[in-house]
């Protein structure tokens, strides 16, 4: 990738800016001043400085996150203000999508990532990556309704259409459940939970694929794909 090109989508300046600097001497590849902006640069091998400083360049950024609740999962700050006010330098330099949404109102863990492939991987219905939720219910949660949600439940899909889905695994404790899926339909599991009578209060997802939340809320941290598909 040329030079100006990489430093512009990064945010340090329009390409016209980025070209100045590389003009002016500010850019220095694997320690070399470069002054040619077409300078193609391997971004999983060379290092490049601005101004003194390091840039962290990576092709692929991964990031495990834990959303609180209040927070949406989206850029823009609507009536709920963004999740990605959480994310810092450097990484707020890299165009992160969230493979995986939650609602303003859960919480959990999230992957932030710029790699497509990546995402489509964690969400596809079609990849069968488990997720499991810690789901805070209205009353004591019953054995037999265990059952109902290992076999299958029908829920109401946002076209209207009826979807058969079911647990994993499931566990409980008096009105505490831990449930795995494999899906991800809007609002999947308050409507699973609602099927069988429970009303939801608060929804925490703690597992993607091989990856567990073990981060404060609002934390983050690098992670490898490796850790979530193994």
């Amino acid at each position: 990738m040329r030079l100006d090109k990489v430093l512009s989508n990064l945010k340090y300046g329009s390409r016209k800016d980025v070209k100045n600097m590389i003009k002016n001497g500010a850019v220095l590849v694997n320690g070399k001043a470069i002054f040619d902006a077409d300078y193609k640069i391997d971004i999983n091998c060379d290092k490049i400085t601005l101004n003194g400083k390091e840039i962290y360049l990576k092709e692929h950024v991964y990031l495990a996150f834990y959303k609180p609740k209040g927070f949406l999962s989206s850029h823009k700050d609507e009536i709920h203000p963004s999740l990605f006010k959480f994310i810092k330098e450097p990484y707020n330099r890299y165009d992160l999508k969230i493979a995986g949404r939650l609602d303003h109102d859960a919480e959990g863990l999230m992957i932030l990532t710029n790699d497509g492939s990546f995402i489509h991987e964690i969400v596809s219905p079609n990849r069968h990556v488990q997720k499991t939720y810690e789901i805070l219910i209205d009353k004591a949660f019953k054995l037999s309704d265990k059952n109902k949600l290992l076999e299958g439940v029908e829920i109401t899909l946002p076209d209207s259409s009826i979807h058969f889905t079911k647990a994993l695994d499931l566990i409980f404790d008096e009105n505490i459940v831990k449930m795995t899926i494999d899906e991800g339909k809007f609002h999947q599991v308050k409507k699973m939970m609602k099927s069988v009578g429970y009303e939801v209060l608060n929804l925490k997802r703690i597992q993607i694929g091989n990856l567990k939340l073990n981060l404060k809320e609002g934390a983050y941290q690098e992670i490898d794909k490796a850790d979530v598909l193994g």
